[in-house]
């Protein structure tokens, strides 16, 4: 089935009138990050050209796309503008409340029942505004979204940081929060950094046990967790036209834990192949038609240094599988140097459970690569010696993987399949023993491996690769060893080495499904009524956040300065707090509970300026609140990074919380604070972060004058009478600004 087929010829309509124009304004050949953004400006924008990483520029992007963790917080601020419909395509997609504890079955029952009126309210209120709803074991929203959506050329955003999965069928798709989903959906443009370009160039073609995620695994260890921040990451070359359109989606999903704005790849074969296998020859058809402005002009790729801010090259012959790992996404370790890695960092060796799935490799040629591991190993007499848990992408995978006996395989190995949902991924993981904290390693093949992430368990070492990968190592049990050369003993005492894997694009007989999950809005929605519980402990309408008095902020608190990574995990956990993201003020008893005190390396114990005492962060925050006071968060690098979730603004901002002052940002995140009328500051001198003192109470001054480029003023005074003045900088433009003064992006949209 084809959604929105008209919109989508829209898009191609225009497109070559819409390219040449750019082409002619920039007197240049162009990318194909160029050719989508330009083909998708706004019409409020100035005369360009843009200059990349410093104009903001407006966009109108062809669709939104919502998890059902973050589309509660979307819909409710959505309510507040006055709209009937969504202006444009839009999806909500129920993915992430589904806890993993037993198996699919049970698991997915038991999360109908606890998070009914959740589910009730985001069926409902899609129903009202003519948003499409993906009903829970549906599937997890960015495979659903590259099964059925995306399509080449084409511009979306979704509440989810991995949105960016979409780019693998060539998509720009970038990940944001709420606020900004709620301006496209109610017709207003959207505003984006023009970003910078890296280019990577892809030769070669993988074999044997390396895989796409070993692509994303390698481009993270060399650009870390916060070199693609205000990049887009255009993969190009011989290698690219290799690559399944399933397995560039794992490429471009994972670029955002390396904070790139997306990523992308060109049309081609591949995705021709993917539009057809799944069920849209007529997007195929009209894609064909303009293939030549769906991918970079031939230039560009000839010549990248020339057009690319950064060119990184990779030889797929050549690399080898790698692990990424502990307690960040970007520590790269080849397979073959891994024991050694284990060894001497004194990591558990012992692997306790592996776990495959995920948004970032849980389509049908995943499946099949880990399945033909694990048949292999069933053949030698070998079953898993740690636990093995299987996840899904969607019900059209699941239903067709169980069709063609892949999933009846994991199981003999002792396997277990889950729902068809994020689950462990995103902490909704009911793991047994968590509690006891005790040091252990996992394997998986996600995306996000942060202290806490998985289990809550801050000594879980979680470790990143391909599922095939991930099989093996669940097989062996242990970290120390390497499926490329190692042997195994199987049930008969033999020496036995797992063969290496296989894997298909596409199932042979088609994929197939009995109930997709999906539920189209009503025809006619004047008659549907969205009902919130005044007395609900999971949803709460929302109030507008107050405006900026007009005056500089005196006499601010410290609540916290967190200490080194601060990931929006750490200011707003998941897991067992994902019941409350659809109100407010109950989440907020977990704001910034996962953040390192700098001042005494501890979580969730800050000193308390008005008592003397020390307490636990979210109540000391509603301490200064309830007393008038304001106070301000201050960060280290990359304060942010993670997860699109704008409760880690929202929450703050709701806990009078009035900057938050850091050495950089992330981001998404740093946009979401803008979004709700927060100050988001940087340190003009990152080494005046060592100045702050945590009795400090803090001035903010310039605000009367602020406008963009120019800096404020932070005057810290200190307890020993002494008062010191740092220079802060922002890079608010003067839209941004008017969402500052009137207290919220919203509250201009409401009037």
């Amino acid at each position: 089935m084809v959604f929105d087929p008209d919109m989508i010829r829209r898009v191609y309509a225009g497109l070559e009138e819409k390219i040449e124009q750019a082409r002619k304004l920039l007197g240049r050949p162009l990318t194909l990050t160029e050719k989508i953004l330009y083909a998708h400006l706004s019409e409020e924008n100035g005369p360009g050209p843009y200059k990349r990483g410093d104009n903001y520029v407006n966009f109108d992007p062809d669709r939104v796309a919502m998890q059902d963790a973050t589309a509660q917080m979307a819909l409710l601020q959505f309510m507040q503008a006055g709209r009937n419909k969504a202006a444009v395509p839009s999806t909500v997609h129920c993915d992430h409340l589904i806890q993993a504890k037993i198996g699919a079955k049970k698991d997915l029952e038991v999360a109908l029942d606890a998070n009914r009126e959740v589910f009730d309210f985001l069926s409902s209120v899609s129903n009202k505004y003519g948003i499409g709803f993906w009903k829970p074991g549906a599937g997890i929203i960015h495979q659903v979204v590259l099964e059925n959506y995306a399509f080449p050329g084409g511009m979306m955003i979704g509440t989810d940081s991995h949105t960016v999965n979409a780019g693998g069928l060539g998509m720009v798709a970038i990940g944001v929060g709420g606020a900004d989903a709620v301006d496209v959906m109610a017709g207003m443009p959207w505003e984006l950094k023009f970003p910078k370009l890296i280019g990577v160039k892809l030769t070669g073609k993988l074999s044997g046990w390396s895989s796409p995620k070993d692509v994303i695994l390698k481009v993270a260890g060399i650009l870390t967790v916060k070199g693609g921040t205000g990049y887009i990451l255009e993969y190009f070359g011989p290698g690219a036209l290799e690559i399944s359109c399933t397995g560039k989606g794992t490429i471009c999903n994972m670029g955002a834990e390396i904070g790139a704005t997306t990523s992308l790849f060109g049309y081609d074969g591949k995705m021709e192949q993917y539009l057809r296998g799944t069920g849209r020859a007529e997007v195929a058809d009209a894609a064909n038609q303009v293939k030549v402005h769906l991918t970079g002009d031939a230039e560009v790729y000839q010549l990248p240094e020339k057009y690319f801010d950064q060119v990184i090259e990779i030889n797929l012959s050549e690399l080898e599988p790698h692990i990424n790992g502990p307690f960040t996404p970007d520590l790269a370790t080849p397979v073959s140097e891994f024991a050694k890695a284990v060894e001497k960092n004194g990591w558990p060796d012992k692997l306790e459970v592996g776990l495959i799935g995920s948004c970032t490799n849980s389509s049908y040629e995943d499946i099949t690569r880990a399945a033909s591991v694990a048949k292999l190993a069933l053949d030698k007499k070998l079953k898993a010696r740690s636990e093995f848990t299987i996840t899904p992408g969607s019900e059209t995978v699941r239903y067709t993987a169980e069709r063609d006996g892949l999933l009846d395989i994991f199981e003999q190995i002792g396997g277990v399949v889950l729902a068809n949902a994020c689950g462990p991924c995103i902490g909704q993981w009911a793991r047994h023993n968590a509690d006891k904290q005790e040091k252990n390693s996992i394997m998986t093949s996600f995306n996000r491996n942060f202290a806490k992430r998985n289990d809550g368990n801050p000594n879980t070492h979680g470790f990143v690769a391909s599922p095939e990968i991930v099989t093996a190592y669940a097989i062996a049990g242990t970290l120390k060893f390497n499926p490329m050369t190692d042997t195994l003993v199987n049930e008969d005492g033999e020496q036995v080495r797992l063969a290496e894997p296989t894997g298909l694009d596409f199932p042979p007989r088609g994929f197939a499904v009995g109930d997709a999950g999906y539920q189209a809005p009503a025809m006619d929605s004047s008659s549907v009524e969205v009902i919130v519980d005044p007395r609900s402990d999971r949803l709460q309408l929302l109030k507008p956040f107050p405006a900026w008095e007009g005056t500089d902020l005196k006499g601010l608190r410290l609540l916290i300065k967190a200490r080194g990574k601060c990931t929006t995990d750490h200011i707003s956990m998941a897991g067992p707090w994902l019941k409350y993201r659809g109100h407010l003020d109950n989440i907020s008893n977990n704001l910034l509970i996962g953040a390192v005190n700098d001042y005494n390396g501890k979580t969730n114990l800050v000193k308390n300026q008005l008592t003397g005492e020390y307490g636990e962060v979210p109540a000391t925050a509603r301490h200064y609140k309830k007393s008038g006071v304001g106070s301000i968060v201050v960060g280290d690098e990359n304060y942010g990074e993670g997860s699109s979730r704008e409760h880690a603004a929202m929450e703050p901002r709701f806990m009078n919380v009035r900057a938050v002052l850091v050495r950089s940002f992330a981001r998404i995140h740093e946009t979401n604070l803008k979004k709700q009328g927060m100050l988001a500051l940087t340190f003009a001198d990152p080494a005046d972060y060592l100045k702050i003192r945590e009795d400090d109470v803090i001035d903010i001054t310039g605000l009367t004058e602020m406008a963009p480029g120019q800096p404020l003023t932070v005057v810290l005074h200190h307890q020993d009478d002494n008062t010191e003045s740092i220079p802060v900088n922002h890079s608010y433009n003067e839209k941004q600004i008017d969402w500052f003064r009137a207290g919220a992006a919203l509250n201009l949209m409401r009037e």
